[in-house]
């Protein structure tokens, strides 16, 4: 039996006025995300967005939107459903695997914003009828590279969670 391709799932967290996004600093790589993980077997990418999001952030949300589906292009890349959601109830809060949660305008993103979030919220913001069906882009080998010549400790660290190993940084 073949297993079925792994799947993830991100949120994307608007303020009322759509001039800020939220994002996670992760606690194993430590850089800024959407919130977000991967589906388990018995899920929708729906629910899983609602359950990554309320996990990583304390929030619990509604999908508003289905935004995206983007398709992987290598082993560093799944299958990715990305939807606007709003937030309905909780406080935010850090867990085990969120070390920050804040909100930032949309013209100013984080320095250390992983690929390829930048362009997965910038196709939210052209507020599309229809679902984005894309290849992922800004994830490649090159740009692996790059990151590891200009990062290596952030690289050396998102390459132990490929293969399980995840250093969660209490500070």
């Amino acid at each position: 039996m073949l297993d079925a391709p792994q799947q993830a799932v991100f949120g994307i967290i608007f303020d009322k006025d759509k001039k800020k996004i939220l994002l996670i600093k992760r606690r194993d790589i430590p850089v800024w995300v959407l919130p977000g993980g991967g589906m388990e077997m018995s899920e929708t990418p729906q629910d899983a967005t609602i359950r990554e999001v309320q996990e990583e952030t304390g929030l619990l949300v509604k999908i508003v939107r289905q935004i995206a589906q983007y398709e992987p292009v290598n082993k560093l890349t799944q299958i990715s459903h990305v939807f606007e959601c709003e937030v309905i109830s909780g406080q935010q809060q850090i867990g085990s695997e969120t070390k920050s949660i804040q909100y930032f305008p949309i013209d100013s993103l984080p320095k250390h914003l992983a690929p390829p979030f930048p362009g997965w919220i910038k196709d939210a913001l052209s507020f599309r009828k229809e679902i984005i069906r894309n290849k992922i882009e800004g994830v490649s080998y090159w740009i692996l590279i790059k990151l590891l010549i200009l990062h290596p400790i952030l690289v050396i660290r998102f390459l132990l969670t490929k293969i399980g190993i995840h250093i969660n940084s209490k500070d």
